[in-house]
């Protein structure tokens, strides 16, 4: 006997809702009171649970499609193999009659609900009961893991691809181990990212270098899949620490922003270990602007979503020009949204405080720095406008200036990057 799965009616002025997900595929068993999918209606999601116990066997609502409540969505057998005519149940169980709502259980999601009563609770992702279980057997955080499903959702499949990559993380120090994406073959080549952003802030550098070198793309502490130990700050000399010991040599270093920042306490700190540096729209003084935006920054991502982060950072990162390029800002839009949401807005408030802590301690000493080095200044760069003037303090410096370019010049203008680094590294 097949128990159906209607499109329940939560509300008085409820009259249709959007199937989320599916956690379920068909011929999974589930039991009762288990979760079976997500819908969503009036801006909130709600997890439905099961209305008994079988196999999963068929569904009728694709994720993303919505329908009016009361439309039959999927069915459930008593048995994996009894008889089934998923056409002639349709026909049965999809009439008008019938519209007005199912009989299923429902429970909303208490971080969902609390999402849609508050902004300042959505800095939790939402996630899946079945992740929230597995999470809790392998002794992981579900709000460490980036989630794919819908609206950021973490599922089982996030939970269990985070705890397998975690696997491949490099130990740095007693008890934190890093995520390091290498690629490529040759002399080593470190990519240290900016403040609230991973290694894909190098996506354009990344082809080019890996053609030549060995690749080793390092989110530093809280980013990604990279340990996120309890502390008030986390110190630029301790990014610059963790990096050194991510390679065995010596290395070419290239930083941007706060990344950059990392890099030159690398060549101060450890210059055995660096072959030559690389910093793009670096600083040694935090601009008023700068830490306005890194405040801003760790607000909104406690508050918002990373959709509306990352349109709120767009203008700050990017030039007029990029700007009014209507694809380029949506393809890169979506990319920032990623990124950002790989970043918890703890870990930005503890790489905020150790980028103000290291401001101004650094300015005098750059004249030790002994290895060839290249700055790239951004000429509209809004955020770190003193580039210039690092590249004057370094002896023997090589300035790029990319004019017309924002803050996220090694996006924004990679050619003229990539260019300018491969004769660097040549």
């Amino acid at each position: 006997m097949a128990t159906a799965i209607s499109m329940p009616k939560l509300g008085m002025t409820m009259e249709e809702g959007t199937v989320v997900q599916w956690p379920l595929s068909p011929g999974d068993p589930v039991e009762k009171g288990e979760l079976l999918l997500i819908i969503e209606s009036e801006k909130n999601e709600v997890d439905i649970e099961s209305p008994a116990s079988g196999f999963f066997r068929h569904i009728y609502v694709e994720e993303g499609d919505t329908v009016p409540c009361g439309s039959l969505l999927g069915a459930i057998t008593e048995t994996e193999d009894e008889d089934f005519d998923a056409d002639a149940f349709h026909a049965a169980e999809d009439r008008p009659e019938n519209k007005g709502g199912g009989a299923l259980e429902v429970k909303v999601a208490p971080k969902a609900a609390a999402a849609a009563a508050t902004p300042a609770a959505r800095a939790d992702k939402p996630v899946a009961p079945a992740a929230r279980g597995t999470a809790k057997k392998l002794g992981i955080d579900p709000q460490d893991v980036a989630g794919t499903g819908p609206g950021g959702r973490v599922t089982k499949e996030d939970v269990e691809a985070y705890a397998s990559a975690r696997e491949a993380l490099v130990p740095v120090a007693e008890g934190v181990s890093l995520e390091v994406l290498a690629l490529g073959d040759g002399d080593p080549v470190v990519l240290l990212p900016g403040l609230g952003t991973d290694v894909s802030a190098f996506a354009r550098q990344t082809p080019m270098l890996a053609e030549r070198f060995h690749v080793l793309g390092v989110n530093p502490r809280g980013v990604g899949l990279s340990d996120a130990p309890d502390a008030d700050v986390y110190d630029v000399a301790q990014t610059a620490a963790d990096a050194a010991a991510t390679f065995e040599g010596a290395a070419h270093i290239v930083g941007a922003s706060l990344g950059s920042a990392a890099a030159i306490e690398l060549a101060l700190s450890y210059p055995d270990k660096v072959k030559s540096l690389t910093l793009i729209t670096p600083f040694v003084d935090a601009s008023p602007r700068l830490v306005a935006i890194g405040e801003g920054w760790r607000r909104a991502a406690a508050e918002t979503t990373p959709e509306t982060l990352a349109a709120t950072l767009l203008p700050w990162f990017f030039s007029a020009s990029f700007l009014g390029d209507a694809a380029a800002r949506g393809r890169t839009l979506r990319g920032l949204a990623q990124t950002v949401a790989r970043v918890p807005a703890r870990t930005l408030d503890r790489m905020t405080a150790g980028l103000e802590a290291w401001s101004g301690t650094r300015a005098s000493s750059l004249g030790q720095i002994a290895v060839p080095t290249l700055v790239v200044v951004a000429g509209e760069d809004l955020l770190t406008p003193g580039a210039e003037a690092i590249a004057a303090g370094i002896p023997g410096a090589t300035v790029l200036v990319v004019d017309g370019a924002g803050h996220a010049v090694a996006l924004e203008a990679g050619d003229a990057v990539n260019d300018a680094l491969a004769s660097h590294l040549g």
